[in-house]
């Protein structure tokens, strides 16, 4: 296998199956599959029984006790059977050459850094009911769709050098060597964002690695819901106090 694929979800047993229907259709099928649930839902578990998977699996889960993301992510990390990880979330339907280029362009010391386009309701439920859609002919008059420029595939994107400026948790990928440098994800994060991918980010680059852009050549479709967000002040606070200390290998990683 090239890689190991990490889906983290929670509890959207439709938007998972667009996502692992969209798998089925990649150009890179040597990999291994990790569902990673922040939680112990019964009907994500009856879904994940049912569905018919062509690669091998494992479906880890943990007490649903709040926001722990980064735990589970752990726990998918220390599991996968590969060297290089891909991370992406349980609501973003995958472009068919999005695997193929982060196992083309895998290196150590790099972290490779793709984009989303958010969908609007009506196309993410569109994209849900059709397993073969081709999207892209409908973000040119679907309105209230979000970062539009990058649901394009170009192949030249490699040299066109579309920068990335910043990790995107749904997004990326490295390689496991380099993610246990730092000690993993930092489970002391137990609200959403920064501490899976900005923290991750910050860190790595402390610790001598890069960031290698996958703009239209990695793209992926982001499925609406209603965001569940959260103010940063708090992961903010504790990221820059990190950051002041230079403690790039975090304490309480994988591990304790």
């Amino acid at each position: 296998m090239k890689a190991t694929l990490i889906i983290s979800v929670y509890k959207d047993t439709r938007a998972l199956r667009a996502v692992l229907d969209s798998l089925k259709r990649q150009t890179e099928q040597d990999i291994e599959l990790i569902i990673s649930e922040d939680g112990e839902d019964a009907q994500m578990a009856a879904f994940i029984k049912s569905y018919s998977f062509t690669w091998p699996m494992q479906h880890l889960t943990q007490p649903d006790e709040g926001w722990r993301k980064e735990r589970a992510l752990n726990r998918a990390v220390v599991a996968a059977k590969n060297d290089w990880l891909i991370f992406i979330d349980g609501d973003c339907v995958l472009h068919p050459r999005f695997i193929e280029w982060h196992v083309r362009l895998q290196q150590r010391g790099v972290m490779l850094a793709g984009k989303r386009v958010k969908l609007n309701p009506a196309l993410s439920e569109r994209c849900m009911q059709d397993k073969k859609i081709c999207l892209w002919p409908y973000l040119v008059w679907h309105r209230g769709c979000r970062y539009v420029e990058e649901a394009f595939y170009c192949g030249l994107a490699k040299w066109l050098r579309r920068s990335v400026k910043h990790l995107l948790g749904s997004n990326m990928s490295m390689s496991r060597a380099d993610l246990m440098a730092i000690n993993g994800f930092d489970e002391n994060y137990t609200l959403p964002a920064t501490g899976e991918d900005y923290d991750i980010e910050w860190r790595m680059i402390a610790c001598g690695a890069k960031i290698v852009s996958l703009r239209n050549l990695a793209v992926q479709y982001h499925l609406y819901h209603k965001e569940n967000w959260h103010e940063q002040e708090e992961n903010m606070r504790y990221c820059c106090e990190q950051q002041a200390k230079n403690e790039y290998i975090c304490k309480n990683g994988i591990n304790k």
